[in-house]
Formats: structure tokens, C-alpha cells, sequence
């Protein structure tokens, strides 16, 4: 009989999209189950793609005191009734309330990735919160994979915990699909006809954001700095693919006015595959204050495309300055301005298969997810 895994998220989209084909693989080895919040598509899709069990509870984003008991209660009640072997959760939310549950259940390998830290970008209160959470997580769990270097060196300075922590791989949850993430997957005749239909000259040089269109993701700069160098080029774009979060984390009005009014500016909300819109953009330009190990800058180098990123965890893990892109500092709207403005003008030149090279050599999926099975089989 294999032994149960368990894999939480605070929503499936997570566990559907950040760990693709890494449960189906699980899946032959132990028994996986799904648990997150309740969304009948994507847990369907999980079932399906993954062929795993899947469990609905719901589980808040925000802090509420009232809610998070109750999912806390339904957690324990769920690994109790399981007895999993392992629960491992991904997403800080979940990764929370999963650990404090499976060490009241007595579940004997409790296990976080953290993908990203919330804490080092707030002051105050809040940040005191989000320190205290995350410790807690960290007591409860009996093993810590911090997602690449920038963020293990942030839980070992902010003493979030003493315990050993360790990389999987060469970071990253679950690599990428070279093979699917590939420039030969789109012709030249395809990429003209995306490019008529959204509007894209042959001539026009495109610069691609691909994430959620929020304030933590530097949108505000980017739109600012985009607003300025579309005035002085009148052959280039800014595509923007993504959907807004304006409940949780929005963007200045005069950022949403430069994106609905801006002819220069392509926003064509979430889409299911981004791959179509990296094959016809020159540039990723992705000035996030914070990541854990930003699948979509291993996406763009994988599809031969070259990175403008802050220096920030993860970002400037994957991207190697002057070879497969640029870092600059975060928040940083005259650097922004300046490495855009280099890239128009073809003064910072990167090859494709330099930057796909990059990508292939340490972020397949293989390597990821043999290493998260080596993790998991060395447990007794």
C-alpha cells in the first residue's frame, strides 16, 4: 500500500498551476491528495490531469481570526481522519494552518515550501504579524525547503527559525517544461497573426509583463516609466497579461489610467497559456518588489526571451546580469527607464539561445521533481 502525501494550498490554482505534472509523477509512488479552497474547475482539472483525490476546504487569503479557526478545525479533523504520511504545503495561508493542524493530528513529516516571503517588504505591525506566523509555521513543521537562496538567507536573518533548511534542486517548485516552453513551438505565421490581432506592428518592439496586475509586482513604476518612453517611441508596446486584485492589492489610479487609455499599452487579462505572448514580445520586463522564484522569468528564458528584473530573491537567482538579462534595483523608476530604454535601442544585446540555455541546464522539471521524490523517500 503506498504511504499518503498530502499537498495543501490557500487555493488550487496553485497546487493546478505551480506543481503541473509534479503530483501525477508523485502520484506514482504514494498516494496524493489535493486540499485547498473550494473551486469546482480547477479541482476538476487536478482529479483529471494529476489523477489524485482531491479535498475542498476553504481556506482566506486575508487574516480573519473567525475563519481561519474554523479551516484550522476542518484541517486537523481531515489529517486525523487521512493519517497521511506527509503534508506538505505550499502558499503562506495554507502553509500556516496545515502545519499547526498536522502537528495536532500527529501527522509524522510535516513539510513547507516557502515560495516567497510577505515580511521583508512591510514595516510595523504588520510585519511583527507576518514574523510571528511564519515561526509558528516553522515550529510546527518538521522540514523547511525555502524555494532559492534569497529567500533561505531572509528566514536565517529575520530568525524565523534554526532549523535546517534546504534547497530542492536548484530551486524553484517544480522547474519548467523545456520542451513545451520552446521558441519552435510557434511558427512565424503564428506569431504574425497573434501580433495582427493584437495589435502589433511587425515593426513594433514589445515589451511583455505576464503576472497579476498589483502593486507588489511594480506596476505603478512600470506603467510611470512605459508612459514616458512611448511618448519619445512611437514603436513600442507594453503587453500586459494579467488580471487585476483590486481588493487586495491595487494600483495607483493614475497607474490604471495609463493602462485603459494608453494606445501603446496591450492588456489582455489571465489567459491559460502565456507561451503565445512571450513568442511575440522582445522583452520581460518584471520590476516585482518580492518573489520566491518567479516561474514566469524561467518561462521568458525558456522561450529564448530576455528578463528586465529588480534585485530581488529568485529574480536574481535565475537571471545572470548582462548574460540573460538585466537586475536593477527595486523600486528604482530612472533604472527601470534606463534599462528599457537600452533595450529599445539594441545597446544591451542577448541571444535567445543563450537565454534558453540558461533555463534548460537547471530548471527542467525532471530535476525538480526527482529531487522532491528524493526528499519525500528519505523520510522514515
Amino acid at each position: 500500500m503506498k504511504k499518503k502525501v498530502i499537498r495543501t494550498a490557500t487555493i488550487p490554482v496553485s497546487l493546478s498551476g505551480l506543481l503541473k505534472g509534479q503530483l501525477q509523477f508523485l502520484g506514482q509512488h504514494f498516494e496524493v491528495i489535493g486540499v485547498s479552497s473550494y473551486d469546482k474547475e480547477v479541482l476538476k482539472v487536478l482529479e483529471e490531469r494529476e489523477q489524485i483525490r482531491t479535498k475542498a476546504i476553504e481556506i482566506k487569503r486575508q487574516i480573519s481570526v473567525f475563519k481561519d479557526f474554523k479551516s484550522l478545525v476542518q484541517l486537523y479533523l481531515y489529517f486525523r481522519k487521512e493519517k497521511p504520511f506527509i503534508v506538505h504545503s505550499i502558499t503562506p495561508k495554507a502553509g500556516l494552518l496545515s502545519m499547526v493542524a498536522a502537528k495536532l493530528a500527529g501527522v509524522p513529516h510535516r513539510l513547507h515550501t516557502f515560495t516567497g516571503l510577505i515580511f521583508p517588504t512591510k514595516t510595523g505591525f504588520s510585519q511583527k504579524l507576518l514574523i510571528t506566523m511564519d515561526r509558528i509555521l516553522c515550529a510546527c513543521a518538521t522540514k523547511i525547503f525555502p524555494e532559492g537562496n534569497g529567500v533561505k538567507n531572509d528566514l536565517i536573518n529575520y530568525k524565523i527559525t534554526s532549523k535546517p533548511l534546504e534547497i530542492i534542486a536548484n530551486g524553484n517548485v517544480n522547474g519548467i517544461d523545456t520542451s513545451y516552453f520552446a521558441p519552435s513551438q510557434f511558427t512565424a505565421t503564428e506569431i504574425n497573426a497573434l501580433k495582427e490581432k493584437l495589435g502589433i506592428a511587425a515593426t513594433d518592439f514589445v515589451f511583455v509583463f505576464i503576472g497579476r496586475l498589483v502593486k507588489d509586482k511594480g506596476i505603478n513604476e512600470l506603467a510611470n516609466v512605459f508612459s514616458k518612453l512611448s511618448k519619445a517611441h512611437t514603436s513600442v508596446k507594453l503587453l500586459l497579461v494579467g488580471g487585476y486584485e483590486a481588493e487586495l492589492d491595487p494600483v495607483a489610479p493614475s497607474t490604471y489610467d495609463i493602462i485603459e487609455n494608453n494606445p501603446h499599452v496591450i492588456s489582455t487579462g489571465w489567459v491559460d497559456d502565456v507561451r503565445p505572448y512571450l513568442a511575440v514580445s522582445n522583452i520581460l520586463a518584471f520590476p516585482s518588489y518580492r518573489e520566491g522564484f518567479p516561474n514566469v522569468v524561467i518561462q521568458a528564458g525558456a522561450m529564448g526571451v530576455p528578463s528586465i528584473v529588480t534585485n530581488i530573491n529568485g529574480s536574481n537567482e535565475i537571471i545572470k546580469d548582462g548574460e540573460n538579462g538585466v537586475i536593477i534595483p527595486v523600486k528604482d523608476e530612472t533604472a527601470l527607464y534606463d534599462a528599457m530604454q537600452a533595450m529599445l535601442e539594441s545597446q544591451t544585446p542577448f541571444k535567445a539561445d543563450v537565454c534558453r540555455a540558461l533555463i534548460t541546464s537547471r530548471f527542467e522539471t525532471q530535476v525538480v521533481w526527482d529531487g522532491v521524490l528524493d526528499a519525500y523517500q528519505q523520510l522514515q
